[in-house]
């Protein structure tokens, strides 16, 4: 099988790459290394430093492609309320590229890397697929544009898409450097040097979800003849644990501020159309997860 993931150099793309090489595809990854790093590639993987903005620079490296996993974008909620016009640029109009570039090519199916930002604030809990979307960032907006661009792809030219909804990835390879980081990236990095973290609130919940799972979920998707229809499947351990309870399991020194504006108080996914659909259920415990983070970052 030939392949393409968008972002194949990224936290989750490059995991997913690995993934697919031991199953024996064949895997082209284009990424420009904005974000990316070029030591996550595996090297039996093809690789091409491309930008999903400029069309005619990747159109051609879709011609015999079997699917297409779309995880290139600017992701962060903070990075798009400081710059939502480059956000926008890559995000929605790289997403079209990918998109119609995949028509060209008469790809048999898209997965596009969606987010839980796209629910905003909710009344209740857990998050269903049902719920009426009402992001409070450029960035979930961005991601829920994209969705409707997937569902317009399949009716318009019968593209076979499906939108997973990540809530709070984390795992090994993930961003612990920079402002943008995730915040077990963060509170994982500052243990390890000896620095305070700071903790905006602490009693905001969040569904922590394993990257391995995450990369399970889309091969699944991949290969589901019940998927294809532009469908969004939230992809969630379904289970909420406040950043309070997040920095003990982590250890360290922490100082407390008040909340971020933007910020949604809670988020927990329903993942009973992930079952349904696909399969899928998470494997590995954010307990399990952070133990096995822990020993990587030497913090005992």
């Amino acid at each position: 099988m030939r392949v393409i993931v968008t972002g194949g150099a990224g936290f989750i793309g490059s995991h997913l790459v690995d993934a697919l090489i031991e199953r024996g595809d064949e895997v082209l990854v284009i990424d420009n290394l904005s974000t990316g790093k070029r030591e996550n590639i595996n090297p039996r993987a093809r690789f091409f430093k491309r930008d999903i903005c400029r069309f005619w620079s990747m159109r051609s490296l879709f011609e015999s492609v079997d699917y297409v996993f779309h995880l290139a974008a600017l992701a962060r909620v903070l990075i798009s309320r400081e710059n939502p016009y480059e956000t926008h640029k890559v995000n929605v109009d790289g997403t079209v590229n990918v998109l119609w570039a995949s028509v060209c090519a008469e790809v048999k199916k898209v997965i596009y890397s969606s987010s839980s930002s796209v629910y905003g604030p909710q009344a209740t809990l857990p998050l269903k697929e049902e719920m009426i979307p009402a992001p409070i960032s450029p960035y979930g907006d961005q991601k829920l544009y994209d969705e409707r661009c997937c569902r317009a792809f399949t009716e318009a030219y019968g593209l076979r898409v499906t939108c997973l909804r990540y809530f709070n990835v984390y795992g090994r390879r993930q961003s612990d450097d920079s402002q943008y980081s995730s915040v077990i990236g963060k509170f994982l990095k500052n243990n390890q040097g000896r620095k305070l973290s700071v903790i905006y609130d602490g009693n905001q919940s969040r569904d922590f979800t394993h990257v391995s799972d995450v990369v399970i979920a889309n091969i699944l998707a991949m290969e589901s003849p019940r998927t294809g229809l532009g469908e969004a499947i939230n992809i969630g351990a379904g289970n909420g644990v406040s950043i309070n309870q997040l920095a003990q399991m982590i250890g360290g020194l922490y100082t407390h501020e008040g909340p971020r504006p933007g910020d949604i108080k809670h988020s927990l996914a329903d993942i009973s159309k992930a079952k349904e659909l696909l399969d899928w259920k998470p494997r590995i415990s954010l307990n399990e997860g952070i133990t096995q983070l822990k020993k990587l970052y030497g913090i005992v």
